[in-house]
């Protein structure tokens, strides 16, 4: 199949939101999204997302001068668009981290590749590039996370040299939001 691997652009951020609502979905978990496209309300841009809520903006967080995230698109040819005419079918955003054992890393946030599009190499080539990317800037490590129950997933992973830190250190990927970051903040 004919796709192509690019940086995301400002440009893209309307179909980045509109996929990272369907990988949502996807994890059951649609209810969680926050962010929108421009941090205003996003009623009118995409009903599935929380109404009213602007407190994450692809715009602003991923392409301003300090960006907290960067993107890559899998595209492909207005030949090859989806019956809706989507031609942006898959998406990963990383970010650069630190690991106080073994230095640079890069933390894959997102890998979504539409359905239709699966098992043909766009997944592959998506973290490929995060890879990539990744050992260009020295990085000696790619981290993420997959949910337990997404199998298909895992085996996916596990298929391109991952491995499960929960199985072999025993860490747990824990978080910290709302109300309880407030109150410890306030500590």
């Amino acid at each position: 199949m004919d796709f192509s691997i690019r940086a995301a652009n400002v440009d893209d951020c309307k179909d980045i939101a509109r996929m990272i609502m369907e990988l949502a979905e996807y994890e059951k978990v649609s209810d969680h999204v926050k962010v929108t496209q421009k941090g205003a309300s996003c009623s009118s841009s995409d009903s599935r997302l929380s109404p009213g809520t602007s407190d994450a903006d692809l715009e602003q967080d991923g392409f301003s001068k300090n960006p907290f995230f960067h993107g890559i698109i899998a595209e492909v040819p207005e030949q090859h668009k989806t019956k809706e005419g989507h031609t942006k079918i898959g998406y990963a955003l990383y970010f650069y981290a630190y690991s106080s054992w073994s230095g640079r890393a890069i933390y894959m946030e997102d890998l979504y590749v539409m359905p239709e599009f699966r098992g043909k190499g766009v997944g592959k080539a998506l973290m490929s590039k995060v890879a990539q990317l990744g050992l260009a800037a020295g990085c000696h490590q790619l981290n993420f996370a997959v949910l337990d129950w997404n199998k298909p997933s895992m085996d996916f992973y596990l298929s391109q040299g991952c491995f499960d830190i929960t199985d072999t250190m025993g860490y747990h990927c824990l978080r910290c939001e709302g109300e309880a970051l407030k109150h410890l903040a306030q500590l």
